[in-house]
């Protein structure tokens, strides 16, 4: 065929095999929808107040830099300003922490099933995508996740708690897992959902980031702090990484009113955290009564428990509907439902016990 008879630009071949990030399906006027893990609570009135006074500037580009916002949350954290680099979401993030360590052909490693952005994001950017199987109870092996490591990884992504199945990886596993990784490739350590985490055995991610040069973290404000509608997520990373971030960030990405909204989230955590403390509470009512039920779920630390039916999966997200709750299957492998109402919850409850395993 010439270049006369091609019809528009030529595109990349990787596109067309590019899984697709499928969100939440929306619920319908008379259904919960807890299928896209967000905070069912609204935005406190003072988050929506600093939102209102910040959308009377939107003839205004943001601040690139979102200097009062990287300093409000180093301020929390207790690390340098330097070391926090925002974007719109954290899968945002990920694709700048990505574009910063793998040239095309570079490899990254990534238990599975997990956060279903990352080999989305890893192919993108031209880097090859290694998924490595969880373990039978949906936990992370970090032992064949290290063995997977070759010359060409510059990458390895630890999501814990791991969406979709709950578990966090334990401090112990996590040193030994950083012990076999080689210090020039990058550990990622999604922790988008920290602020639910009661496990004990869970490391300080801020602690294990200080002490690995290689280790970055990923974190969010669309989970605990109830802002999925405006995108605020960063990394804490180490110089130059963080630099590298930076360069490769989209300009005036976090709008003003999501600043805001962040600045203001972090100066009512405590009231914020409370509901997380609800949901907690939630989760684990439920927890106990979808087991005493005889439902196998796993540890679930994240604000979401994980059903994992295989090809029972879209059988059982067809009864969540029938009952008026929408919940998110992974065909094949699961489905994962958000702790969300207390209604919700309640005919999830019912919904699982009278399910067929």
């Amino acid at each position: 065929m010439s270049t006369d008879d091609v019809v528009g630009p030529r595109l990349r071949a990787v596109l067309s095999a590019l899984p697709r990030y499928v969100p939440g399906r929306p619920a319908a006027d008379t259904a919960y929808k807890i299928s896209s893990n967000e905070n069912p609570y609204p935005p406190l009135p003072s988050v929506l107040e600093a939102v209102a006074d910040a959308a009377r500037t939107l003839n205004r580009y943001p601040d690139m830099a979102s200097v009062r916002m990287v300093e409000a949350i180093a301020a929390r954290l207790g690390v340098p300003a330097r070391t926090v680099v925002p974007g719109t979401g954290s899968v945002a993030v990920l694709g700048h922490l990505v574009q910063s360590v793998c040239d095309g052909g570079d490899e990254v490693v990534y238990a599975w099933r997990s956060f279903e952005a990352y080999p989305i994001v890893t192919q993108v950017s031209g880097a090859r995508p290694v998924p490595v199987p969880l373990a039978p109870d949906g936990r992370h092996d970090l032992a064949a996740m290290a063995a997977a490591v070759t010359d060409r990884t510059r990458l390895v992504l630890v999501c814990s708690p791991n969406n979709p199945t709950g578990p966090a990886v334990h401090a112990e596993e996590l040193e030994v897992f950083l012990d076999r990784v080689p210090r020039d490739v990058l550990v990622v350590l999604d922790e988008a959902y920290v602020e639910f985490v009661r496990d004990e055995k869970v490391p300080d991610g801020l602690d294990v980031w200080r002490r690995h040069p290689n280790v970055a973290l990923l974190r969010t404000f669309s989970k605990a702090y109830g802002l999925a509608g405006l995108r605020v997520g960063y990394t804490v990373a180490h110089e130059p990484l963080a630099d590298a971030v930076r360069a490769a960030a989209l300009p005036f990405g976090v709008s003003t009113i999501a600043q805001e909204a962040a600045i203001a989230s972090l100066a009512a955590e405590a009231e914020l955290l409370e509901r997380v403390d609800s949901l907690v509470g939630e989760r684990e009512r439920v927890g106990t009564a979808l087991r005493d039920a005889g439902c196998p779920i796993p540890d679930a630390q994240g604000n979401f428990v994980w059903f994992g039916l295989g090809e029972r999966t879209l059988d059982f997200a067809a009864a969540c509907a029938n009952a008026g709750i929408v919940v998110r299957p992974f065909a094949g492998d699961g489905a994962r439902c958000t702790i969300g109402e207390r209604e919700a919850n309640d005919r999830l409850i019912e919904v699982a016990a009278a399910f067929p395993y």
